[in-house]
């Protein structure tokens, strides 16, 4: 098994089969002030990369010029001095690693939404691209700390096959509390929606999104698991993982807006 590793406090995780011991903030910290949970894992005063392997993600942020947002290489978020600004951080309470994403910002030519995310790179340094044979995972523990209406807090997307810019499924997060999968109807378009939990803003929880066998997608929120089954459309297509927080309203404030922070995140293929 291939394991992609994005942990708080890598020099303390410990081996176990199969991979590495993920430590959640909600078994491990202390609850502390609206709900901010304390991880006594993370260093708080070092950029991202000093407390997560940033080695396998690549970083987009909703700034640059119009439909060219600014893309971070995994080699410049690496280390205790590595890349942080305003979008991209270390929450300074609890040591999370934190997205924002205004409501007006830059985007990409297919979408009319910013985004502060990272997008799955192998460790060569170019684009993971996965075909759906196989077991894929991915594995978070987050907070969702502000958001305006919704916001897409983890993807699988399309990679090489075809024309198609669709994701397989995106993970949503709404101000409501509601946590809903949509899975993508063919690669031309068409999003099915299934509300799969509940869970207050600023709340940890956690979630696992992956496919097996080439035709099933696998969900699990908070204990909870769910499965979908692929329509053959998606086969001739590879994938990636994509993770933070992708806003889904757009307005002309640059102070409105999606802020997700993670405490945990795990990626494997075998």
């Amino acid at each position: 098994m291939r394991m992609r590793t994005l942990l708080t406090s890598l020099a303390t995780v410990v081996a176990v089969t199969g991979g590495l011991a993920l430590t959640a903030a909600t078994a491990s910290g202390s609850t502390g002030a609206a709900g901010i949970v304390a991880s006594p894992l993370a260093d708080p005063s070092v950029a991202p990369g000093g407390n997560f392997d940033l080695g396998v993600w690549q970083l987009q942020e909703p700034i640059g010029s119009p439909g060219s947002p600014t893309t971070i290489s995994s080699s410049r978020l690496q280390g205790a001095n590595g890349f942080q600004d305003s979008y991209f951080y270390t929450d300074t309470r609890d040591g999370a690693m934190t997205f924002w994403a205004p409501e007006k910002g830059v985007t990409t030519p297919n979408s009319n939404y910013a985004r502060s995310e990272l997008r799955e790179m192998n460790r060569s340094g170019s684009a993971a691209d996965w075909s759906l044979s196989g077991t894929h995972t991915m594995k978070a523990t987050l907070r969702v700390v502000s958001v305006t209406s919704n916001v897409c807090v983890g993807q699988i997307h399309l990679g090489t096959g075809g024309t198609s810019t669709k994701p397989l499924l995106e993970l949503y997060y709404r101000s409501s509390g509601d946590i809903v999968l949509g899975t993508e109807n063919s690669p031309s378009g068409g999003q099915t929606l299934h509300t799969v939990g509940n869970v207050s803003v600023g709340k940890t929880w956690s979630y696992t999104i992956g496919v097996s066998g080439g035709n099933t997608i696998n969900l699990t929120v908070n204990g909870s698991t769910t499965h979908y089954a692929i329509p053959s459309s998606f086969n001739a297509y590879k994938q990636y993982f994509k993770a933070g927080s992708y806003n889904q309203s757009s307005s002309d404030s640059t102070t409105k807006g999606a802020r997700v922070a993670f405490y945990g995140l795990t990626v494997a293929h075998s």
